[in-house]
């Protein structure tokens, strides 16, 4: 807009007025910026309207003369007048800028990702409790001791080791001895002396403990004569009677039911024989070498020395079935060796005559 006026000296100046200014209506008012616009241009008409009246009356004062009255018609400066943007610049375009829509992404379930109480969820809890259980059940093996047979008689290890004396005599036989009658092995006593008697009864502990039957005192055997804690004994747990075990090559003799001592045997070699009858030259025995398994009795006995048997001589026998007898004789090895008889050693069969540890009548239990 231009507005005129006359200036110092009389000379008129020519001023314009600057609309400049826009107004940009929101793009997500629509319909009330249209109204908005419509209300503003008549603002506008009405402002020009006024505008165009203070020209005509500047006009008016300064006449457009040369009058020297200085009339000066002041700018009005602070007046600005914003025009509207056109209807055709609304952006209405622009409306999906928003768009929240694009951050649903955020819902892409990362914590569903974070889901770390799913691994944690697995309730284990109830199978450590089926592989705890079996350590309660090896607990009462302890208490589950069966007792002892009736037929164990607990002596007790030694308290001192035994000398490996192999078949020497002195203060160390005599411990050995005293050890072995100690735990049931006869002999004929703690004398310190290494005899036939010593013998038989190392050869019957070295059988019983399963040792290489040597009959001499070797490191092993000391070993086990100072470990071993229970008294020898059979299989028999009742009665009073003879057990010959063919199968250790060991007698028993037990009373009521325990066994009280036990001797070096030789039994049976199982062998078919054919030897010269001893008492009827020029005849012959044909048979095989067997001890009879079962239970015999004593029925005969000749209580006298050594007698002249059909195969050979015997000492002193006590028969329990037909021909078959124990008896004394000087030859007991570690293994099988006689016809049929239970061969033991003189001195033994003396013992158990003076001492009527087989009197007629008694029970001899034969087995393998």
């Amino acid at each position: 807009m231009t507005v005129c006026g006359k200036g110092p000296g009389g000379k008129v100046s020519v001023r314009n007025i600057s609309t400049t200014g826009l107004m940009t209506a929101s793009p997500r008012q629509t319909e009330d910026s249209i109204t908005h616009m419509k209300w503003s241009t008549m603002r506008r008409d009405r402002l020009g309207l006024a505008a165009a009246g203070l020209l005509v009356v500047g006009f008016g004062l300064s006449g457009c003369t040369t009058t020297d009255t200085p009339v000066q018609a002041k700018s009005p400066d602070t007046v600005s007048i914003t025009p509207l943007a056109p209807l055709t610049a609304l952006p209405t375009t622009e409306a999906p800028l928003p768009a929240p829509v694009t951050e649903a992404p955020i819902t892409a379930s990362p914590v569903l990702t974070t889901a770390p109480v799913v691994t944690d969820a697995p309730t284990l809890p109830t199978d450590p409790p089926t592989t705890e259980a079996p350590t309660t059940t090896e607990a009462p093996t302890t208490t589950t001791i069966p007792p002892l047979p009736s037929n164990v008689e607990v002596v007790g290890a030694s308290s001192t080791p035994f000398v490996a004396v192999g078949k020497g005599s002195g203060a160390n036989t005599a411990a050995v001895q005293l050890r072995l009658l100690q735990l049931g092995f006869w002999n004929g006593g703690a004398d310190g002396k290494y005899g036939n008697t010593t013998q038989q009864a190392v050869m019957a502990f070295q059988k019983y403990v399963n040792l290489p039957t040597t009959g001499k005192v070797d490191a092993d055997t000391a070993t086990w004569l100072q470990a071993i804690d229970t008294k020898a004994h059979g299989l028999t747990d009742t009665g009073t009677l003879i057990e010959v075990d063919k199968g250790r090559q060991l007698l028993f003799i037990v009373v009521d039911g325990k066994t009280q001592w036990v001797l070096n045997t030789s039994t049976a070699t199982g062998n078919v024989y054919h030897e010269e009858d001893k008492n009827t030259p020029g005849q012959f025995q044909d048979g095989v070498s067997i001890t009879p398994d079962g239970l015999w009795k004593t029925n005969r006995e000749r209580p006298e020395g050594w007698w002249e048997g059909d195969l050979g001589q015997i000492y002193r026998p006590k028969y329990f079935h037909g021909g078959v007898a124990v008896h004394g004789s000087n030859s007991i090895p570690n293994y099988p060796a006689s016809h049929g008889c239970v061969r033991v050693s003189v001195q033994a069969m003396d013992w158990i005559w003076a001492d009527n540890i087989m009197p007629l009548g008694i029970t001899v239990w034969v087995h393998e």
